[in-house]
């Protein structure tokens, strides 16, 4: 997805880092991916569909440059979080 859109993201594995976990615990109120924070925007939501649609609408194809890059979980295993 991410290549697709031209959005850049940092890997995250949440079931090998416990910082990762707690944050996304403490942002999303359980540890359940995918789940996104954008904090350029203030917005937070899970569901894989509603991320993929809010990452095209907001940040593909915004230019030549990288688009900013806003924390993405995704996966059942796998947090990509993205620091803007």
């Amino acid at each position: 997805m991410a290549d697709n859109l031209k959005v850049e993201f940092d890997l995250k594995n949440i079931s090998e880092d416990e910082a990762a976990a707690k944050d996304l615990i403490e942002k999303g109120g359980k540890q359940q991916v995918p789940f996104l924070v954008d904090t350029e925007k203030d917005v937070s939501m899970y569901e894989s569909y509603d991320i993929i649609d809010y990452i095209r609408d907001n940040y593909a194809n915004t230019g030549t440059e990288t688009a900013k890059k806003p924390r993405v979980h995704i996966s059942s295993s796998v947090c990509e979080s993205c620091e803007g």
